[in-house]
């Protein structure tokens, strides 16, 4: 298994139910394109797009699969079958070994640079100096798109027009650890799945406790946070509690439809699996301590990241407002006090 494999505990190894969910999401992707192409077959115009109609649906069954089983080798796996069961029901060599030519192709693909699973390849480290640490108080901790930011009414922190949530639901009905954000400020940070997904720190900052909540896995896109009331507070998420020589952070990874799991460079992965119950974890007396801009987590596809800060403790980057792009690294804010 590679570094970075090993350091989100992410295994090489194909196990038996890896075997089914990849056959499972191979019959989808064969089905769905075949129900495209059958479709656009219907008129000389649209027969001449079938492939390109085709390629919608099953790029997203193949994402989905990917994400499902990201390990060396399920490409190349489903690309056979695929091309076996054209040549069966009677599309011809051409079309079988296209299609096992064209997964043999993705399949090497993914191990450029020694990378043995597509979420490896997705979560891979930047460059030395890709994305230099800004020298200021506080850096952007991922690469994204603000979603909100500013200050937590009373306890509210604003998602869109018309939607708001608690600190106490976002951090697992904790009432005494949320009544330390109250009148603080928030940030909301997006990534899309062409972002760079790994988090690093905002700040150095010592452990002090993680805690993983179950939840739903709507999108977490700004059409989806605009619809749904108390996303990010509703979705399974990992909250992680910091103190810092300015007092206390919280960072929150939420998760999304299509993110494979979410893990932290002291635990590894921490889902999947996935209990349906809150897990706690005291770090209070163990040394885990990150330095500014150091890697905390990742993502194994994009989704959200929240951040809290105490009353009174942040002012945030005048240049930072809701929909604006911004690079892990980049000055976020000044601490106060």
């Amino acid at each position: 298994m590679s570094e970075q494999a090993k350091a989100v505990g992410v295994s090489d190894k194909m196990k038996a139910k890896d075997y089914i969910t990849l056959g499972i999401f191979t019959v989808l992707f064969f089905a769905v394109v075949m129900v495209c192409i059958f479709a656009s077959a219907a008129t000389v115009v649209t027969f001449a797009f079938g492939s390109a109609i085709a390629a919608i649906p099953g790029g997203i069954i193949y994402m989905l699969m990917r994400a499902k089983v990201p390990k060396a080798g399920s490409v190349l796996l489903s690309g056979v079958v695929i091309g076996l069961i054209e040549f069966l029901i009677g599309a011809g060599w051409a079309v079988a070994v296209g299609f096992i030519a064209g997964a043999v192709i993705a399949e090497l693909l993914a191990r450029i640079g020694h990378y043995k699973s597509f979420n490896e390849f997705f979560t891979r480290a930047l460059k030395p100096g890709a994305r230099p640490i800004a020298a200021a108080d506080l850096v952007c901790p991922v690469d994204g798109a603000i979603s909100q930011c500013g200050p937590i009414a009373g306890d509210q922190i604003f998602q869109a027009k018309g939607h708001s949530y608690s600190t106490r639901e976002l951090l697992a009905g904790d009432a005494r650890l949320a009544a330390e954000f109250e009148h603080g400020q928030f940030a909301t940070i997006y990534l899309s799945p062409k972002d760079y997904h790994r988090i690093h720190m905002p700040c150095a900052g010592r452990l002090q406790r993680m805690v993983y909540v179950p939840g739903d896995l709507f999108s977490v896109n700004p059409t989806t946070a605009r619809a749904v009331p108390g996303l990010f507070a509703r979705n399974e998420r990992v909250v992680s509690l910091f103190d810092t020589a300015r007092g206390p952070f919280v960072l929150v990874l939420v998760g999304a439809t299509i993110v494979g799991s979410m893990a932290t460079v002291w635990h590894g992965v921490v889902t999947p699996p996935r209990p349906g119950e809150i897990k706690r974890w005291d770090y209070t007396n163990q040394p885990v301590e990150l330095a500014k801009g150091a890697e905390m987590g990742r993502f194994l596809l994009g989704s959200t990241v929240v951040l809290l800060w105490p009353k009174s403790t942040l002012k945030f980057n005048p240049d930072w407002t809701p929909g604006g792009a911004v690079r892990m690294g980049q000055m976020m804010g000044k601490a106060l006090g």
